[in-house]
């Protein structure tokens, strides 16, 4: 294929069938997914999608009898990835101990300067991993974010839940976020369509994306490795019950603190709207771990 810039880390399918020279990776893509086989066959479908940087795929399953991964749909986008380059991992993890545990396994697996958590029912735009490798690369700061909106609420405007949109005007820098503090307002921007609507009035520079301050970003969220772990990654997971929802808060909070973070708009990130996995949310991570936090 012609192109007037470096040759992008993807393989065209006129070099499927040649022996894959193994580039090391830029991002480790790290999926954690549960009896998804649908969702997680078109997660991996965004992700063929994208050019570069290079990157590894690495799905944890955790469904009872590992279906997941074997889902005729999941091997064919698996092969598809493989034949364009990528390494893919699939890996089975049992017993479940919780979401906290098993995405301190998923990192506990990554090797990359870069580390992308993504959700099993979440669809990439072409072009979305190299605009959050990019950013996070300029903004050096300790994740980035795009938050997954739900094209079914393109009609339903908020402008109430958009009001807390904040650009950040200049460094991105440590902040700290609590349920008791002005920034969890932030929270709102990403229900619904609040980011395609908000991108809609905002305009983004020329190099493609803004960033801007949040709360936190659930379901697709690049992190400096580094930085996570420094942090304690999701070290706490032995403090919660298997059955707990908002780890990712958490974890989040701690790197915030130390390193700062932001949104990307545009989003770039489609959530899939399929029901939970996770019905009890009884337990959030982020009251358990900051509970006697000053």
């Amino acid at each position: 294929m012609a192109s007037s810039g470096p040759e992008p880390s993807r393989r065209w399918s006129e070099d499927w069938s040649r022996p894959v020279e193994r580039v090391p990776p830029v991002v480790d893509v790290l999926v954690p997914t549960v009896d998804r086989p649908a969702e997680l066959a078109v997660t991996l479908a965004g992700l063929a999608a994208q050019d570069d940087p290079p990157f590894r795929v690495t799905v944890s399953d955790q469904s009872d009898d590992g279906s997941a991964a074997r889902a005729p749909a999941v091997e064919a986008m698996v092969r598809v990835l493989r034949a364009q380059g990528r390494e893919v991992r699939l890996l089975r993890h049992l017993p479940r101990r919780g979401l906290a545990e098993h995405r301190q396994f998923l990192l506990d697996t990554a090797e990359a300067d870069q580390v992308l958590f993504l959700d099993d029912d979440v669809w990439l735009e072409p072009g979305t991993l190299a605009r959050m490798s990019e950013a996070l690369d300029r903004l050096g700061c300790g994740f980035v974010g795009s938050a997954p909106m739900g094209l079914s609420f393109l009609d339903d405007r908020r402008p109430h839940h958009q009001a807390p949109f904040e650009p950040w005007d200049g460094p991105v820098r440590p902040e700290r976020v609590r349920d008791d503090s002005p920034a969890i307002a932030r929270a709102s921007l990403h229900g619904a369509a609040n980011l395609v609507h908000v991108a809609e009035r905002v305009p983004v520079p020329r190099d493609g994306w803004l960033p801007y301050k949040i709360a936190w970003v659930g379901a697709c969220t690049l992190f400096r490795r580094s930085a996570l772990v420094e942090s304690g990654g999701f070290d706490f997971w032995r403090r919660l019950p298997p059955s707990h929802a908002g780890e990712d808060v958490a974890a989040q909070w701690r790197v915030m603190e130390r390193h700062g973070a932001a949104g990307l708009l545009p989003s770039g990130a489609v959530h899939l709207e399929a029901p939970t996995t996770v019905p009890d949310r009884t337990v959030e991570a982020r009251s358990v771990l900051f509970a006697d936090a000053p």
